[in-house]
């Protein structure tokens, strides 16, 4: 089925009620977040959200593998779900005392205390002690990186609507009289001087390099599957002193970060 037909049957489900309301199983969730996973390693997952064809390829594949018709809507809905597990999990496994269950897909607490000391400052995070979320690897490639761009990064949108710089209209005039040697020397000369002493007048810092933050790092390598303690602290101490390794780690697919991180360690 072509991409507009999907779209006609997206507005023909969406014309039935005024919203789509939608039950996700797990089965769908994988699916969905199968095609997700995808299109975020091609690219296709921009900072203002997902392409457009990345829904239609999303719609189209529940319906093949859970014979379920879902819309547009249902999955930015579901993608907002994802993103608040994301936020409010990351932040809790940047926290000593914190760790990840893969086997049963839920926190790993050192005590009852570590959490209780956690939630009385993030109250947002109590339905999180023992709440099951599966998919996290999945969840984590995807929106690792939003995070870790910031929300103050500009959008593609943002950046087209930055104005041109104006260009001084010159004005047909007669040309100006040719400068000599000696003088076009002294006049470039005059120039330069202003500049510099222009730059050393200057009291504003100057701007710092984007760096990741170390904690943000630390819940990247905490998510890599099967992953050891000790391979996990020395690819840490490597990627907080190399920005470059740190964005290299991060557009590579989830079962191929272990065993890039080992070769690192490695080398």
């Amino acid at each position: 089925m072509d991409d507009l037909l999907l779209q006609e049957v997206d507005a023909e489900l969406a014309a039935k009620g005024k919203r789509v309301y939608l039950t996700w199983t797990d089965e769908m969730d994988t699916t969905l977040l199968a095609v997700l996973v995808e299109h975020h390693n091609n690219g296709d997952h921009a900072q203002n959200g997902w392409k457009p064809h990345v829904y239609n390829a999303a719609i189209r594949n529940v319906r093949e593998k859970c014979s379920v018709e879902i819309t547009k809507d249902n999955i930015a809905s579901r993608c907002k779900t994802f993103d608040k597990h994301y936020e409010i999990i990351s932040k809790i496994l940047s926290q000593s005392g914190f760790g990840w269950d893969w086997e049963n897909d839920k926190l790993l607490i050192d005590s009852s205390d570590v959490w209780n000391r956690y939630v009385e400052a993030n109250k947002a995070a109590a339905c999180y002690k023992t709440k099951v979320v599966k998919n996290w690897d999945a969840i984590s490639t995807i929106y690792s990186k939003d995070h870790a761009n910031g929300d103050g990064a500009q959008t593609g949108v943002e950046s087209a609507q930055v104005p041109p710089e104006q260009v001084d209209d010159v004005s047909p005039e007669l040309p100006q009289k040719r400068q000599r040697t000696g003088e076009a020397i002294l006049t470039m000369l005059g120039d330069m001087k202003t500049s510099f002493s222009d730059v050393l007048k200057s009291t504003e810092p100057l701007p710092l390099p984007q760096v990741t933050p170390p904690a943000e790092i630390l819940v990247v390598l905490q998510v890599i599957p099967d992953l050891n303690r000790c391979d996990m602290l020395k690819s840490y101490g490597k990627l907080i002193l190399n920005e470059r390794l740190f964005q290299a780690l991060m557009e590579l697919p989830m079962d191929m970060r272990k065993e890039w991180i080992l070769l690192l360690n490695d080398s």
